[in-house]
C-alpha cells in the first residue's frame, strides 16, 4: 500500500507489463492467421508492430524461421520482450526496439511480414496500412487485428466508447475495401472469439487491477482507471454480438 498518486500512464503500464497479452487475442488465433500465409519458411524478415511485452512475438518465433523485430512505443514493454528472447536463447532472431508505428525505422521493401495485434487503430486502419505498404517486399504480407462491426446494427453507446478512445469501427466489408485501396490483395478475415477477450485478456487484466487497487488505495486516478476498465468489460459483454476484433490477412501487390 502506498499514498503515491500515480499517473494514468503509470497504472496503464503497471497493469499490463506482467500480462502475457496487452489486448484481446490468443495462441489459437495466431496459428489460424499464420495458416493463411502459405509456406512460412519464405518469411525471413518480420516485424511485430505494437508488440507489447511480446507474447505473440515469441509465439511467432516458433513458426517463422528468420528474424522478428518487435516495435512498441513503451520501452518498458520492450525490455520485457528482450528478456524473454534472452531467456529462450532467441536473441539472435528476436529483438525489440522502441519506436512508433506511424514512423517505421525499417528499410523500404525489406519486410516479408508485418504483424500487428490490437494496435493499428491507434493510428488509423487506412493510415497504418498505407504507411506500412512501403516497407513490405512485393508479395509481402500483413496480418493485423482491428476493432470492427460484426453486425449491421451499430449501437451508439459502442460507437461513442471507441470514438472517445481515439478509434473507430468500420464493417469488415469497408475494411476489406481499405486494404485493397492501400495496395493489398485481400486474403482472409475472421473475428476473434469471445475467449480472446475474456480468458486471454480481461480476466488477467482484472487480477492486475485488483492488485493495483490495494497498492494505490487513495488514488483518484486509480479509481477512475478501474471504473473505465470495468465499464469496457461490461460494454463488451453486453454488445459483443455487434463488434469485436477481426484478424485481417492480406498481401502487398
Amino acid at each position: 500500500m502506498t499514498n503515491e498518486q500515480p499517473s494514468f500512464l503509470d497504472v496503464l503500464l503497471e497493469t499490463h507489463i506482467g500480462l502475457e497479452r496487452q489486448g484481446p487475442g490468443s495462441p489459437q488465433a495466431v496459428r489460424q492467421a499464420l495458416g493463411f500465409l502459405g509456406p512460412l519458411d519464405r518469411l525471413r524478415q518480420a516485424a511485430d508492430l505494437g508488440c507489447g511485452t511480446g507474447g505473440q512475438t515469441m509465439l511467432l518465433a516458433e513458426y517463422l524461421p528468420g528474424t522478428i523485430t518487435g516495435l512498441d512505443m513503451f520501452p518498458a514493454f520492450i525490455d520485457v520482450l528482450n528478456q524473454k528472447a534472452r531467456s529462450k536463447h532467441l536473441e539472435n532472431r528476436v529483438h525489440g526496439i522502441a519506436g512508433k508505428m506511424e514512423d517505421l525505422p525499417f528499410a523500404k521493401k525489406s519486410l516479408d511480414l508485418i504483424w500487428s495485434e490490437g494496435a493499428i487503430d491507434n493510428i488509423g486502419f487506412r493510415e497504418g496500412l498505407a504507411h506500412w505498404h512501403d516497407f513490405l517486399k512485393p508479395g509481402g504480407f500483413v496480418a493485423v487485428t482491428c476493432p470492427s462491426w460484426l453486425s449491421k446494427e451499430r449501437p451508439a453507446i459502442v460507437e461513442r466508447f471507441w470514438s472517445d478512445a481515439g478509434s473507430r469501427l468500420d464493417s469488415i466489408e469497408t475494411d476489406t475495401e481499405i486494404l485493397q485501396d492501400c495496395g493489398y490483395r485481400f486474403i482472409a478475415a475472421f473475428a476473434l472469439p469471445e475467449t480472446c477477450w475474456t480468458d486471454q485478456y480481461y480476466y488477467p487484466r482484472e487480477a492486475a487491477i485488483r492488485a493495483l487497487e490495494k497498492k494505490y488505495p487513495q488514488s483518484d486516478m486509480m479509481k477512475a482507471y478501474t471504473e473505465q476498465n470495468r465499464y469496457e468489460v461490461e460494454l463488451y459483454l453486453q454488445y459483443k454480438q455487434h463488434y469485436g476484433y477481426v484478424f485481417y490477412i492480406a498481401q502487398a501487390i
